[in-house]
């Protein structure tokens, strides 16, 4: 708690130094991250190898990839985020201007989880530096290996009073959860979300909480079958599921569900392998993070009785968990009930795209929302009658890595929006300010209130 509380003053005493930055000297800032992290390139693909066995093809795709975008993205657009953003002018407020000024919020904290530690970490980092914050980043412990390799790379481009990575378990996150921060940025489960916005109100910090939930994909009659079992089982079994907007559970239509189910079996025999041993032997799947949350998965998958139509496989000495699809699966299920949050996807039958809806709003809104249909307009009738964090419209999981979309949840599944211009926004204090000229047309309502007054003030109400 002293180190932490230490760090904390120091960063604290920095801030202003650092808020003052250019828009030049916080570029130079992100380019040389963005010119370290590509130089250490292969350091990144040895750390995340030795955490989950990605293959460095993933690591560049689902990691590597989206940060550069971030990272290029702010260099490209910071001057003009930074820029003061003018407002009109009311005829009220004759002889004053207005206008909007983005300053960073201070100090901030940024706790990252486990299953992207990379771009999950650096990201919102990304955002907090070009805002002009000092950041505190907490990484997960249970992918020491990443983490060691952000510290190395963060402590040879910036001072500890700017940016600090802090390594620890659950009890070096509480203690730095207990310092006054300026804003706290959580990417993690609901539950642990909870804990992390309890702790924040203590100092009425405020928070961006990036958290999870059960995203459903509804596949209409009528979609391109092949193409949507391809895009699905990509998007749920990249990173052996363990991806925060992954497909968790489809919602099929009946008279396309077997055929679906059959071409999400073929899509998964294109990518891993043909039979069990050939996914077991492949190169390009990843493994589940650790034995207890294998047993997790183990426990899912026994207690939601159901029809396995591929997989259920599982190696624990490995952490090995087969790409699994399961259908005939209860609503009431475990499976049904938590967030998966690995391989294992059910695919219900359901009468049409309504009874798909009324299911998915029957529960907490999800992080994202996927559909696959070809028919005109019903993309726009599911949405407005669904919310999400974000969707995909005959896609899964991209959108979350569009450098000019918002990233975020929605009451349950998230708090607060991230990525580009919306990560930028976070981590900065919209600043409304007002400057007056000598004249200014409100003098004329100062007390006494005469007649004349009077008549000015309702003048003012009915045609101002």
């Amino acid at each position: 708690m002293a180190d932490a509380e230490s760090l904390f003053q120091r960063q604290r005493q920095a801030r202003w130094a650092v808020a003052a930055c250019s828009p030049a000297q916080r570029r130079a800032k992100l380019g040389r991250l963005l010119e370290a992290l590509a130089a250490r390139r292969a350091e990144a693909h040895a750390a995340l190898r030795a955490d989950f066995r990605k293959v460095p093809e993933e690591v560049d795709l689902a990691e590597l990839y989206p940060l550069f975008s971030e990272l290029k993205g702010a260099m490209r657009h910071l001057e003009r985020w930074m820029r003061p953003v003018k407002v009109p002018t009311p005829l009220s407020f004759t002889g004053s201007r207005a206008w909007i000024r983005h300053e960073p919020k201070g100090v901030v904290l940024v706790i990252s989880p486990w299953n992207y530690p990379l771009y999950l970490s650096l990201g919102p980092l990304v955002s907090a530096i070009a805002a002009g914050n000092c950041v505190v980043l907490k990484p997960s412990e249970f992918t020491p290996h990443t983490s060691a390799f952000m510290k190395s790379l963060l402590a040879g481009l910036f001072p500890e009073t700017e940016v600090a990575l802090v390594e620890g378990d659950e009890r070096a996150a509480q203690a730095l959860l207990a310092l006054p921060f300026d804003h706290v940025f959580f990417t993690g489960s609901p539950a642990v979300g909870k804990a992390v916005m309890h702790a924040a109100a203590e100092h009425l910090a405020s928070v961006t909480l990036e958290l999870g939930g059960k995203s459903p994909v509804l596949v209409d009659a009528d979609a391109d079958l092949r193409l949507a079992a391809r895009r699905i089982a990509w998007g749920k079994f990249l990173n052996a599921g363990q991806t925060c907007v992954a497909p968790d559970h489809v919602l099929a239509h009946a008279r396309i569900h077997r055929r679906l189910v059959e071409e999400l079996g073929r899509a998964v025999a294109a990518f891993y392998g043909a039979s069990p041993a050939d996914r077991r032997r492949s190169p390009d799947y990843a493994r589940i993070l650790n034995a207890r949350h294998h047993a997790r998965l183990r426990g899912l998958l026994e207690g939601s009785p159901g029809r396995i139509e591929l997989g259920g496989e599982w190696d624990a000495d490995d952490n090995y968990f087969a790409p699994t699809i399961i259908t005939g699966v209860a609503a009431e299920a475990p499976l049904m009930r938590e967030e998966i949050f690995g391989p294992i996807l059910p695919v219900l039958e359901v009468a049409d795209l309504d009874e798909a809806v009324d299911f998915v709003n029957a529960r907490p809104k999800p992080l994202a929302l996927y559909l696959f249909t070809g028919r005109p307009g019903a993309a726009g009738a599911v949405l407005a009658r669904t919310s999400a964090g974000g969707s995909c419209i005959n896609d899964t999981v991209l959108h979350f890595a569009h450098p000019h979309l918002p990233g975020g949840g929605v009451n349950r599944s998230g708090l607060g929006k991230a990525h580009g211009f919306f990560g930028f926004q976070a981590f900065s204090n919209a600043r409304g300010i007002l400057r007056s000229s000598r004249f200014s047309p409100i003098q004329w309502l100062y007390p006494p209130f005469t007649p004349a007054v009077r008549r000015l003030i309702g003048l003012t109400l009915r045609h101002l």
